[in-house]
């Protein structure tokens, strides 16, 4: 009987198996990796390990000992010899801009080096900044091979001279308000995809089956377009030379010379990200509405009910589950956008998802981009939790 029990279930999984191994290899594995990324780099710890060790007791103010530079002198040598220097200066650099030319420009003096009476006055000469604590604390802070620096980084966050955390200057100030503007846009697309998308799904609800198919066409066409095509759109409909502008001086509505910028800043990047996620909105309102029986607003007039006071206290809350669905969709999605800001945003317009890509293309800075994106993950599981509570997620529908 238990055998008769178990294949079934075993065929079952077997059946899944595929599912669960794409599902670990592709969303799992990677996610895994970025939040180690984010507070685990050996860099330094690997190349230097012996003027690390030395460091440990040091007190963190005075010039440290002789050891210590005969051993940093010595190590950086040997990282020059198996190019892993470059990437061990650029992380101490991280931590204290202007070191990388120092510990490169050391290595390449020191490497020609055989014997010297004092190495502390070798390195000083070659580069005075070796006289100062804050360049051997850069280099004791580039070691740590788990750190927060990253995330005290993506918070615009510093370590003082004493290890308490303060706020960096406010001229480096760079991913909080760029944080602040992503949640900002994001939320502030949610609700405009809200009020034109609920209008929009109750029009295609209320239809006769043929315009009802007709609308549903025409949201679903824009959906199956490519974004990038999408997006390039935008670029012609609102440049200064564009349709828009042209028709609002054909029509008189502004002159000639005061053409309105609406691409490159944050209008662009506000106009194009609600075209394009405005169908995860309608779809699952729509769903939700195709639900509901007409009948419900009939009674509610029958009973005496106006129609907007049938709509807020009989329609209205029928259709929460859809608003809930179609809404976490459009954040969700709007919070991590790329492409759209990119060729629309210019300057003004970029979000938190651009920086990362910053960082894992060009700057290099793997650890700082994982940071970043912890912290994004971070935010959406707090919504989710939040839609949980306030709503519940089992109220949440999709079809």
């Amino acid at each position: 009987m238990a055998g008769a029990l178990r294949k079934p279930q075993l065929r079952a999984a077997a059946l899944v198996l595929p599912l669960s191994a794409f599902i670990l290899a592709t969303f799992v594995a990677p996610l895994v990796t970025m939040l180690t990324r984010s507070v685990y780099d050996p860099m330094v710890a690997d190349t230097l390990p012996e003027t690390l060790a030395l460091l440990h007791d040091w007190d963190g103010q005075s010039t440290p000992s002789e050891a210590v530079f005969e051993t940093a002198s010595r190590e950086m040598v040997r990282a020059r010899e198996d190019r892993s220097l470059g990437r061990v200066a650029t992380r101490v650099n991280r931590v204290e801009s202007g070191l990388r030319s120092v510990i490169m420009k050391s290595a390449r003096r020191l490497h020609r080096v055989k014997e010297v009476d004092s190495w502390r006055e070798a390195m000083i000469s070659i580069e005075p900044e070796w006289g100062e604590a804050k360049t051997w604390r850069a280099i004791q802070r580039a070691g740590e091979r788990i750190t927060t620096r990253h995330y005290l980084h993506a918070l615009d966050l510093q370590r003082d001279a004493d290890g308490s955390i303060v706020l960096q200057p406010p001229q480096r100030r760079v991913y909080l308000p760029l944080l602040k503007r992503t949640l900002a846009v994001s939320l502030g697309i949610t609700v405009l995809c809200l009020l034109l998308g609920y209008p929009l799904a109750y029009l295609i609800a209320h239809a006769p089956p043929r315009r009802a198919n007709l609308l549903l066409l025409l949201v679903l066409v824009p959906f199956w377009t490519s974004l990038l095509v999408r997006t390039t759109s935008w670029i012609v409909l609102l440049q200064t030379e564009g349709v828009v502008n042209d028709t609002l001086v054909a029509l008189g509505l502004i002159a000639d010379e005061n053409r309105i910028s609406m691409i490159y800043n944050m209008t662009g990047t506000v106009v194009a990200m609600t075209h394009v996620l405005l169908p995860f909105m309608v779809l699952p309102v729509y769903s939700v509405m195709r639900t509901i029986p007409p009948l419900y607003m009939s009674a509610a007039a029958s009973l005496g009910a106006s129609f907007p006071q049938a709509f807020r206290r009989v329609y209205w809350p029928q259709t929460l589950p859809g608003v809930g669905a179609g809404s976490l969709l459009v954040f969700i999605l709007s919070i991590g956008y790329y492409i759209t800001p990119a060729l629309v945003g210019g300057q003004s317009g970029q979000l938190i998802s651009n920086m990362i890509a910053y960082h894992m293309q060009q700057s290099l800075n793997w650890g700082l981009a994982a940071a970043l994106g912890s912290i994004l993950l971070g935010c959406v599981v707090a919504l989710y939790l939040l839609y949980d509570r306030v709503v519940g997620i089992d109220r949440m529908r999709l079809g």
